[in-house]
């Protein structure tokens, strides 16, 4: 699996030192409020669970499973719900946890959907962020890493369902996702 590896982005240390950070900022945003973590299947996952842990406050948690890319490198433009919230989000503050903002599509869809159906607030929080694919504007509030527009895999990060379990975040060579 290493050997398809370009380069690390993000160490596994600088991850957990930065997810720290995060959820102590988390905790001092949110206090005194009903905060949801809507975690985004299936690549949120590792980054969700160990934001959770550095969160000192009541919180609940769903998950979405949204589709942009189905199985190609690139997005589509479409967004389709796969898998959506099991519980009712009105009157919470709902903060979506994504493993990468890139074009900004999927997540400019989710938080028209979610403040539609009634949260007090809907905000974003994302272990990677990648601004020079943008299309569209979406407010990023609580960012982990910026990462340069490369094909990124690794904690939570996949290429055709493989390379998630890598516990750093790594650009993939070319030859292994344009087969």
């Amino acid at each position: 699996m290493r050997q398809a590896i370009k380069k690390v982005l993000v160490t596994s240390e600088e991850i957990n030192a930065r997810i720290k950070e995060l959820g102590d900022q988390i905790t001092k945003d949110y206090q005194g409020k009903d905060l949801m973590l809507v975690g985004i299947l299936k690549g949120a996952v590792i980054f969700m669970s160990e934001l959770m842990k550095n969160i000192d406050m009541p919180i609940m948690m769903d998950f979405m499973a949204v589709s942009s890319y189905g199985k190609s490198s690139k997005p589509t433009g479409a967004v389709r719900i796969i898998k959506d919230l099991e519980s009712s989000i009105e009157d919470k503050d709902i903060l979506i946890i994504e493993d990468i903002i890139d074009t900004g599509l999927t997540l400019s869809y989710l938080v028209d959907n979610l403040e539609k159906r009634g949260a007090s607030s809907v905000k974003i929080c994302t272990l990677l962020d990648k601004p020079d694919r943008r299309r569209t504007d979406v407010p990023v509030h609580y960012r982990g890493f910026l990462v340069p527009d490369e094909f990124i895999v690794g904690y939570g990060l996949d290429y055709a369902e493989q390379y998630r379990n890598l516990p750093f975040v790594a650009a993939l060579k070319e030859e292994f996702y344009r087969k």
